[in-house]
C-alpha cells in the first residue's frame, strides 16, 4: 500500500457534443492517430481510419475488445456518436427480456437496465485508457426546458442527446465519466435596431469548456471559459507524456475437453434457466474471415455482420440452431423466427463458443446436413 501525490499523466477521457454540422467530428479526427467507430456513417467523406460500422452492441463491444487486444493500433479511439450507440445498446437490452421498447418494461425498469450497460461500456472504454489510449465520444445536443427548484421561471438549456425522458440516466453517467466535457455552438449576439427589433449577428463556431446555465461543459485542466472550435486550442493537453500502453502477454489456450455426451454446453435456448456458473470471461476476439461463404437474406445484418468477423459460416450457425432442439434439424432460415435471431445477436458470445465446442469439434453430427442448408 502506497500514497501518491502529484499529476498522474494518463490519456484524456472527453467528450464533444453540439448541434449537428459544427464540427465534432472534424476536430476529434485531429486528436493523436485516431481511429473512429463510425456509429452513424458520418465520416465517409473524411479520410480517417475506421473500423466497420457496428451493427449490434455486441459487433461494437467486440471491436472495443479487439483494440484492448490491440493497443498498438492507435492512440485515440473516437465514437462518432454516443448517442448512436446508446441506441444498440437498448436495442440489445430489449432483445434480452422480449421486450419491443424501453418503454415497455414499466416502472422505469428499462432506463435502470439502459443505466447499468452504460456503467459497464464505460468500464471497457476506462480499460482502454488504463493502456494509453484517448477516448474521445462526440454527441449531439438538444434544448430541453429546464426549472430549478428554488426558481420561480423556466429556461431552455443545452444537454447531451442522452437519453430521451427525465427518467434516463444515460447522459449524467457519461459527464461524470469524462474528463472533459466541450460544448460546441454558433456564438451569436441580439443586437436592437433602430427601429427597435431584436437581430441576432455573429456565427463563429466556438467550445465552452465551463458550466452554464444555458449548458453543460467542464474541463479539469483550467481552460478559458471559452476557445476556438479548433483543436489548437486543446492540443497541449495531450502532448504531455501519457502512461505507455501495457504489454499484454499472450494467453495460453486451454487443452479443449471432450463434451459431455447429451449436454451442449455454451449455448442456450430462448428462454434459458439460470444456473451458478463461474465469472464471465471477456469474449474472445476472432480474427475477421475474408469469406465465409453466402449468407441468407433474411438473417439479419447485425447477426451478419457478427458471421463475418467471427468466420462463422451459415451452416455452422444452423448447425448450432438445431443442436439446441429449438428447431428440427432442416428447418430453413426463413422459417426462424425474427426474435430468435436478435436472440442470437445478444448472446452472440456463448453462440460462437457453442459453434466452437459443438460444431467445429463434432465430427459426427447427430444428423445429415447439406451444405448450404
Amino acid at each position: 500500500m502506497q500514497i501518491t501525490k502529484g499529476r498522474r499523466a494518463r490519456a484524456q477521457r472527453v467528450v464533444i457534443y453540439g448541434p449537428e454540422g459544427i464540427g465534432k467530428s472534424s476536430i476529434a479526427a485531429n486528436f493523436p492517430n485516431p481511429v473512429f467507430i463510425d456509429t452513424e456513417g458520418s465520416t465517409d467523406n473524411m479520410d480517417v481510419a475506421r473500423m466497420d460500422k457496428p451493427t449490434s452492441y455486441t459487433m461494437l463491444k467486440n471491436q472495443i475488445a479487439f483494440l484492448k487486444a490491440n493497443p498498438t493500433a492507435c492512440q485515440t479511439l473516437v465514437i462518432d456518436t454516443i448517442d448512436w450507440a446508446e441506441t444498440l445498446l437498448v436495442q440489445d437490452i430489449c432483445n434480452q427480456h422480449g421486450k419491443r421498447g424501453i418503454e415497455d418494461f414499466g416502472y422505469g425498469n428499462g432506463y435502470t437496465y439502459a443505466a447499468e450497460e452504460m456503467k459497464r461500456f464505460l468500464d471497457l472504454l476506462q480499460e482502454l485508457v488504463e493502456l494509453g489510449i484517448n477516448i474521445v465520444l462526440t454527441a449531439h445536443a438538444q434544448m430541453r426546458k429546464f426549472e430549478q427548484p428554488d426558481e420561480l421561471g423556466a429556461y431552455d438549456r443545452w444537454e447531451l442527446k442522452l437519453g430521451k425522458k427525465t427518467s434516463s440516466q444515460t447522459a449524467p453517467i457519461v459527464k461524470e465519466w469524462a474528463d472533459m466535457v466541450l460544448f460546441a455552438n454558433y456564438k451569436t449576439t441580439v443586437v436592437t435596431t433602430d427601429s427597435k427589433k431584436k437581430k441576432a449577428q455573429g456565427g463563429e463556431r466556438v467550445i465552452y469548456t465551463q458550466h452554464h446555465p444555458a449548458w453543460d461543459a467542464k474541463n479539469r485542466h483550467g481552460l478559458p471559459e471559452q476557445i476556438p472550435l479548433d483543436y489548437s486550442a486543446i492540443a497541449h493537453l495531450f502532448q504531455a507524456p501519457q502512461a505507455a500502453p501495457v504489454s499484454q502477454e499472450p494467453v495460453q489456450q486451454p487443452v479443449p475437453q471432450e463434451p459431455v455426451q447429451g449436454s451442449q454446453p455454451g449455448m442456450m435456448g430462448p428462454n434459458p434457466v439460470e444456473q451458478p456458473t463461474a465469472p464471465a470471461q471477456p469474449a474472445p476476439v476472432p480474427t475477421p474471415a475474408t469469406d465465409v461463404g453466402e449468407i441468407s437474406p433474411v438473417i439479419p445484418q447485425g447477426l451478419k455482420d457478427l458471421m463475418i468477423n467471427s468466420g462463422v459460416t451459415q451452416y455452422e450457425l444452423m448447425t448450432a440452431i438445431y443442436m439446441t432442439n429449438v428447431y428440427p434439424t432442416a428447418t430453413p432460415p426463413e422459417s426462424i423466427a425474427p426474435d430468435y435471431w436478435n436472440y442470437l445477436i445478444t448472446e452472440w458470445p456463448k453462440v460462437y463458443k457453442a459453434i466452437e465446442e459443438n460444431v467445429r469439434v463434432d465430427e459426427q453430427l447427430p444428423f445429415e446436413m447439406k451444405e448450404g442448408e
